[in-house]
């Protein structure tokens, strides 16, 4: 059993339910190795999520597409051994989910051998069932809604996501139906603020923001973004929290008072 599995306080699914219920914020970012998991489990971060996002800012790819799965669990296993109080997310990637025996079968490794405590779809139109399945199995669950990056390709580029009245409509009644099936917490990249707070009011269960403005539950950002070393233009929704900061510590530890106060996001990390 992972260290942190076994440690007074651990986060968990209800935990992050209580918070919503308290009006608590939920502070979290990426994170791909031990080193940097127990910096961030340190700082009083609710939850890591090992993101396929480690495809561009650790691989160098143009996209989060050719990341594997093995790639996932050797991971996942390597952030485990850093945390203590954290709860453990992991990405499911791409492909890895395309049929229910497919799903499931990842979904275990993710859980047995990377220590994954909760995985995380991007939301097609297959996602129902599948997150239906996984709850039956008893293995919870984070729906990604909006701007999914596996499907960049499909949406031409990274857009926001839901400004059109009929797909601000669809991705309410998807994020409630994906609820309904057993989610236990959904994620929205790129949506209008007005969008991602009218979903957070309707949903029982946490919603994480990411440029999805400050009314959601709590937000994720890539934890190489805010220290600044993404290769690349930082995205709108993200900041440089190393502007100020003299260590990689205090610098994380700003993110999680920022988003804890309400303080991030401001007006210029949202969309409407």
């Amino acid at each position: 059993m992972s260290q942190h599995h076994e440690v007074a306080g651990h986060v968990t699914t209800r935990s992050l339910r209580q918070m919503k219920v308290d009006g608590e914020k939920i502070a979290s970012l990426t994170a791909y190795d031990a080193s940097f998991a127990r910096v961030l489990d340190e700082a009083g971060i609710d939850f890591i999520l090992v993101g396929d996002s480690l495809g561009m800012v650790v691989q160098g790819h143009t996209t989060t597409i050719p990341v594997t799965m093995d790639e996932m669990v050797y991971h996942t296993r390597l952030v485990s051994r850093g945390i203590k109080r954290a709860l453990l997310m992991a990405d499911m990637p791409f492909m890895s989910y395309a049929s229910g025996e497919a799903c499931l079968r990842n979904a275990a490794r993710l859980m047995k051998e990377g220590g994954a405590e909760m995985v995380k779809l991007e939301w097609g139109e297959l996602e129902i069932d599948m997150v239906a399945r996984l709850t039956e199995c008893g293995i919870p669950v984070c729906a990604h809604l909006g701007l999914t990056p596996q499907a960049v390709h499909k949406f031409g580029g990274y857009r926001v996501q839901g400004r059109e009245e009929a797909a601000a409509r669809k991705m309410k009644e998807d994020a409630l139906a994906l609820e309904q099936a057993g989610a236990d917490v959904l994620l929205l990249e790129c949506v209008p603020t007005a969008l991602a707070a009218e979903i957070t009011a309707a949903a029982a269960v946490p919603v994480i923001g990411i440029g999805a403005g400050p009314q959601v539950d709590g937000q994720i950002l890539v934890l190489y973004d805010i220290l600044d070393i993404a290769p690349g233009k930082r995205t709108r929704f993200s900041k440089n929290y190393m502007v100020g900061a003299d260590s990689i510590h205090v610098a994380i530890g700003n993110y999680v008072r920022e988003v804890k106060t309400v303080s991030f996001p401001a007006a210029e990390h949202a969309f409407t």
